[in-house]
């Protein structure tokens, strides 16, 4: 269910990080890889899933429509051809993404550190 490329590139990583220190940005883009592949393969595996009870349903019925089994039995191919456009997968490889890093500089703050005391009433 992966490309040759796929399991390429994470054995890749996973080598470099084990001849090296496994410095905490290679285990988390390791971690990344890994994440990013068990969500693929788990797409691919219920697409799979899905294809096949549609497969059982269409070939268990009287007159079975011999057009319809073709294109599923196609649509099974495609996801085991594992193209880049066939497996659905044509995005380019992006680094990892960078922003907001969810962190506050100097803390957070409280309304009783920013706004001004109410004046007390008599």
């Amino acid at each position: 269910l992966m490309t040759a490329e796929e399991v390429k590139s994470i054995i890749d990583e996973a080598e470099s990080c084990s001849r090296g220190e496994c410095a905490l940005d290679e285990v988390e883009d390791l971690i990344s890889s890994l994440l990013a592949q068990q969500s693929l393969l788990s797409k691919r595996i219920a697409e799979i899933d899905g294809l096949v009870k549609d497969l059982e349903h269409v070939n268990g019925r009287d007159e079975r429509p011999t057009d319809e089994i073709r294109e599923t039995v196609r649509a099974i191919f495609r996801i085991f051809a594992l193209g880049d456009k066939a497996s659905g997968n044509d995005y380019p490889s992006l680094s990892k993404p960078t922003g907001y890093s969810g962190e506050v500089a100097g803390g957070g703050k409280t309304a009783y550190d920013v706004l001004p005391p109410k004046p007390f009433k008599k």
